[in-house]
């Protein structure tokens, strides 16, 4: 189920240089003390959630004293008991931020295009956040599209700048996460920016188009129609609710403030099962619904797998969680965009968060997709900056079940492997799936460090 290959450059042992963000990895804080035989663990944006325990189940305690990194700008409770006020019950917010806000833009740029054609909106989205009349929320922003005024959205995830020209974030948040009391203290979280504001795009995109009248004769194609593609199923279920609070608080909120283009935006719900087939299934569905917009895929992994569908059929693809940094250049004739950051800078803070506890020997573990296996080389890529390499770093992947009637990840040989390669940190990067990793280290004999 997995496979190992140990980075084979000689290691240069050199000090930590300042490639780091901002907070550096050298000198900030104190390194802990290597213990022989302890490991301890870290992850990434798919498994550093609440939800995250309960998949270990009578082990969940296995996962305290769990560090790792997810995009996240700090939420005010404002917005944080708005997404509340839709579910009732949610325990976290990843992503929640990121699916509002790309309702949200697609909303603004729709009303911008003065149309629901998916090609008109897609021009404008880049420049919803370049440019023109700064504006923070639904009403204000809507209300000035509609009098032919260009926009610069900001917003809970869109706070420094806006887009760049391939459609995604030029700069991002990342928070630092443990776990302790198998959650995550908020107490201990820490937040860094990142990216590079001269980056955003200064293009101007088309003149706004003046809405006329109050209601639309739907000459315009209204309403406008958003379609969910986002893991209501599957291995990234676990990541389901709070982006389907963000969506839902998004659309309640444009149509509060009198909808687009004289029309309450039509939201309709669609699973995109973490799998590519169950992902195709509602795509085809959208398409045959006359859906303009589709806000998904939730992994990397099924959006590049749905892209040409979506292309073909002339639609716009906006995800809120894909951060595969190879996704960018994909050709995908303008139509797909993202709100949630790619991992050329995560790798970076996860480098960082590593580097900051000072282990000698690091293992990084990763689900073998494009999300996994991209995310894990750009780590690698950064701590052999850092002078981490040659026989201090093993990289293992596994194979993700296929669905849900698949056999759980077996990673007794991995697990045996990193033992014996001495590990004192292991990075996994995954998402529920990753949990038998965790078990196959303790049933190893890795002594994990709480």
């Amino acid at each position: 189920m997995f496979k190992s290959r140990r980075v084979s450059r000689a290691a240069t042992l050199a000090a930590c240089t300042t490639f780091l963000l901002a907070a550096g990895a050298c000198g900030t804080e104190e390194p802990e003390e290597a213990t022989t035989h302890q490991a301890r663990l870290y992850g990434t944006d798919g498994n550093m959630l609440n939800s995250y325990p309960a998949e270990l189940k009578d082990r969940a305690g296995l996962v305290d004293g769990m560090k790792g990194t997810t995009p996240l700008t700090p939420l005010p409770e404002d917005f944080k008991n708005r997404l509340k006020s839709v579910d009732p019950a949610l325990g976290d917010f990843l992503y929640a931020a990121e699916a509002y806000d790309a309702v949200v833009i697609s909303a603004i740029a729709a009303q911008l295009a003065g149309t629901t054609e998916p090609a008109a909106i897609a021009k404008q989205i880049v420049g919803v956040t370049n440019g023109g009349q700064r504006c923070e929320d639904p009403a204000e922003c809507l209300a000035l599209a509609r009098a032919g005024q260009d926009v610069e959205y900001r917003s809970v995830s869109l706070t420094r700048a806006g887009f760049t020209d391939a459609g995604e974030p030029s700069t991002a948040s990342y928070a630092t996460l443990h776990f302790d009391g198998q959650q995550l203290n908020d107490g201990k979280t820490e937040f860094v920016g990142a990216g590079d504001e001269s980056s955003a795009s200064t293009k101007a995109p088309p003149k706004p188009s003046k809405q006329r009248g109050g209601r639309s004769d739907r000459s315009d194609g209204s309403p406008l129609v958003i379609g969910g593609l986002m893991p209501q199923t599957g291995d990234l279920a676990l990541a389901y609710p709070p982006m389907s609070a963000g969506t839902r608080l998004a659309i309640k909120e444009i149509n509060a403030a009198g909808g687009v283009l004289g029309e309450p935006v039509v939201w309709i719900d669609g699973d995109d099962g973490t799998s590519p087939a169950v992902a195709k299934a509602t795509v085809a569905k959208h398409v045959g619904q006359n859906v303009h917009v589709i806000i998904g895929a939730g992994a990397s992994g099924i959006s590049r797998e749905v892209l040409a569908d979506v292309v073909a059929a002339g639609k716009v693809l906006f995800s809120p969680s894909n951060t595969d940094a190879s996704l960018t250049e994909l050709d995908d004739k303008g139509l797909y965009f993202r709100t949630a950051p790619p991992d050329s800078l995560q790798g970076r803070a996860l480098a960082d968060v590593i580097l900051r506890d000072g282990p000698q020997k690091i293992a990084i573990v990763a689900r073998k997709d494009s999300y996994g296996t991209g995310l894990q080389e750009t780590v690698r890529a950064e701590l052999e900056r850092a002078g981490i390499a040659g026989d201090r770093l093993k990289l293992l992947t596994y194979d993700p079940p296929a669905d849900a009637k698949a056999n759980p990840v077996n990673f007794t040989a991995g697990a045996q492997e990193i033992k014996d390669f001495g590990a004192e940190a292991v990075l996994i990067i995954g998402f529920a799936e990753s949990a038998p990793v965790i078990r196959a280290l303790a049933d190893a004999g890795v002594q994990i460090r709480h």
